[in-house]
């Protein structure tokens, strides 16, 4: 019998956005919908290889569709660039945008011969690719926004400001700060420019979807829809499990679940820079010999920045450590030069604090834990992230302000910044209080399940 209704996700191919829409098509999945998740082969392989919390091959109505891309350049990142922002995967963001939407289309095509209407949750950086949505009388898109409703909303209100009356948006202080950090040094040109061959098509839209809750952003989210008053939005994170519920999971035996098991509670500070942080040899230095004299148990994962394609088989570089540093600290903590299972690392009784870029992805995922941040920015949203989180929720406290963002961040500074961090009583009653507030939104009548059941019954009407 044909479906009622059937999703069709449209990731762009950077990790933190395959994996928010591979947890939200988990979520949708279970209200009977099948989900249909697009991508070149080796990007479904790395969102499924890499996802947290449960098993995407388990769950029958989530399919994957590998297309075919030309081959593209995969360089390494660049070390010496000026910014922080991870240009080296423009190539790969370019392939799929420029190759994706003809099988995209045709699959939306097939879908709409036998459902009764066929949605499409594409990234908002992957609006050319679904542009035929518009010539499908039964095909409706959505655009998910992977980051903060407040940094959306900051970026949204920093292009229309100067248009609006002066009482059409009145913020109070505490809502948006008078010393927002500016997008200088987020950016790259070339991303610029590739954000911008998307605009012409993002007015097929029926609504916006976001990977929070109104728990911890309401003040945000009543804003976006005052400013984009004409389309629906809906705050459905967090999208990631909640919890493990005492079961065992895929990464059980990882080194570092091991490693936590055998430390006392809340003791451990966890350290990762996300996927596309590119770090100085003085940098890593530095952050080591901080580590060392912060004299707290860390787990620290040092990766270099992820390739367009991560199993293209030509190694990354890899970090030089002080000599004998591993020796001196083995009693101390761990270094994790591998993918690391992060939200598990997170959700474990022993780690007590999360050094981080605040990606918005690792953001909801320590919150959801109720695990302080320490925050460290490097580009693109995450300056306005860690305003977030450290000066309106009060969950985190800065490591590295972002002013000081061309200085090298000492020994000394980032020692003292996690002993500060993991020492706040304040901080940790908040970030947990937060946590609990937040997992709970995600139970039958919490604030974020009704949001997505709100949408369920929207698209299924």
């Amino acid at each position: 019998m044909a479906s009622q209704v059937e999703i069709v996700m449209v990731p762009l191919p950077a990790q933190g956005h395959l994996n928010q829409l591979l947890h939200l098509s988990r979520l949708i999945s279970a209200y009977n919908i099948p989900v249909h998740f697009v991508g070149a082969a080796t990007h479904n392989r790395q969102a499924k290889a890499r996802v947290q919390g449960w098993n995407p091959n388990s769950i029958q109505n989530i399919h994957f569709h590998d297309f075919d891309i030309p081959p593209f350049p995969t360089p390494p990142p660049d070390h010496t660039s000026p910014n922080k922002f991870p240009s080296h995967l423009l190539p790969s963001f370019h392939a799929a945008a420029s190759h994706l939407r003809q099988p995209v289309a045709a699959l939306l095509r097939h879908l709409s011969s036998r459902a009764r209407r066929v949605i499409v949750i594409r990234d908002s950086l992957m609006a050319s690719v679904v542009q035929d949505v518009a010539s499908i009388p039964n095909a409706e898109s959505y655009t998910f926004r992977s980051v903060s409703a407040f940094a959306m909303f900051l970026m949204l209100y920093d292009l229309v400001k100067d248009k609006l009356p002066p009482e059409a948006l009145e913020v109070d202080d505490h809502i948006i700060p008078g010393d927002v950090p500016s997008i200088e040094g987020c950016l790259s040109a070339g991303f610029l420019e590739f954000t911008a061959s998307q605009n012409e098509f993002r007015s097929f839209t029926s609504g916006y979807l976001y990977n929070t809750s109104k728990v911890i952003e309401s003040p945000y989210m009543d804003l976006l829809a005052k400013l984009v008053p004409n389309k629906q939005h809906w705050a459905m994170g967090p999208f990631h499990p909640v919890s493990f519920s005492g079961k065992k999971t895929s990464n059980e035996s990882h080194v570092c679940l091991e490693w936590l098991g055998k430390q006392e509670p809340k003791s451990v500070i966890y350290v990762s820079f996300g996927t596309t942080t590119t770090f100085t040899d003085e940098e890593v230095e530095q952050l080591a010999l901080g580590l060392e004299q912060s004299e707290m148990k860390f787990i620290w994962v040092l990766r270099d920045a992820d390739k367009g394609d991560v199993f293209d088989g030509e190694q990354v570089k890899k970090f030089e450590l002080p000599k004998g540093y591993e020796k001196r600290v083995e009693s101390m903590g761990i270094v994790v030069r591998e993918w690391a299972p992060q939200l598990e690392i997170l959700g474990h009784p022993s780690t007590g604090g999360f050094l981080s870029h605040c990606g918005w992805n690792s953001c909801v995922e320590s919150i959801t834990m109720g695990v302080p941040i320490g925050a460290w920015p490097m580009h693109t949203d995450q300056p306005r992230n860690a305003m977030l989180v450290t000066k309106l929720l009060g969950v985190g406290a800065s490591v590295r302000d972002w002013t000081h963002r061309d200085d090298v961040v000492k020994a000394d500074t980032v020692a003292n910044g996690i002993r500060k961090l993991m020492a706040s009583k304040e901080i940790r009653k908040r970030a947990e209080e937060l946590g609990g507030a937040l997992r709970q939104s995600m139970v039958e009548g919490g604030a974020s399940r009704m949001e997505l059941d709100s949408f369920v019954t929207h698209i299924s009407r």
